[in-house]
This record gives structure tokens, sequence and C-alpha cells, in this order.
């Protein structure tokens, strides 16, 4: 693995020291000086989108990290680096329930769970989670 300048692309680089028992470089092309990028652990795309929709539903943070587990610290940072807007008068508090594909099925066979109410079904590895909100009234 050669390294390369971050800010050049160049190279030529060569050892300059170490900050905080990392290794430092030195760009002779450019004289920029640079660390080696942490290789920190990445989480997959699907649970960040999962995440996304279910800020943009209402669903508070810490609820996020106690659904998906995931910090709430890294939900909140994901909704600043991709710029989400949630809308800002939420007048409902929307409830969630977690379900296996068998209690899925109970749930939506039962007619009178599901009237008057708007939800939302999304997949949560081999679960489902179902997300209801009371409809909105018009004024």
């Amino acid at each position: 693995m050669e390294t390369q300048c971050p800010k050049c692309q160049g190279n030529q680089i060569i050892r300059s020291g170490a900050v905080n028992n990392r290794q430092r470089y030195k760009c002779k092309e450019c004289g920029y000086h640079f660390s080696v990028n942490k290789k920190g652990k990445s989480i997959d795309s699907y649970y960040v989108i999962k995440a996304m929709q279910l800020h943009l539903e209402g669903v508070s943070l810490r609820e996020i990290e106690r659904i998906l587990g995931i910090s709430h610290v890294s939900v909140h940072n994901w909704i600043k680096q991709y710029g989400i807007k949630s809308p800002e008068n939420y007048n409902y508090r929307p409830s969630y329930q977690v379900y296996s594909h068998e209690e899925l099925i109970k749930y939506l066979s039962s007619k009178d769970q599901i009237k008057g109410m708007g939800m939302m079904i999304t997949e949560l590895g081999d679960k489902y989670m179902v997300i209801r909100w009371e409809r909105f009234k018009k004024f």
C-alpha cells in the first residue's frame, strides 16, 4: 500500500515524525504534512437509511438507538452530514412496535388495529416495524 498526499495526490512522501503515536508524513511535492487516516468501522448504509427514515417519522434519537443498536450520536451526525430537515411542527407522537412475520400477519388481520390510523411498515433485518400515528385532523 503506497501512501498518497491527500492535498495534491502526489506519491513523493517521506516520514516526518509522529504525533500522538501516529506516523506523520510530508509530501515532497507540495510540502503538506499529514497523518494516515484512521480506519474506523463503517456502518452499513441500510442502517443509515433506516435511521433517517425513523427520524423523519418523528422517532427520537434515543429510540432509534434502542431500535437499531446504533449510537444516537452517530444518528445525529448523519442528520447534520446529510442535511436532513424534519418537519418542525409535530402535533403527533408516533408509536411503534416490532413484530416477527407471523405476528405482523396476525396484527394486520384485525381491522380494528388499523382503522383510523396512519401506518408505515418497514423491515428491520428479520423483523418488521410498524409505526402508527393518529390521522391528522382537518381544521
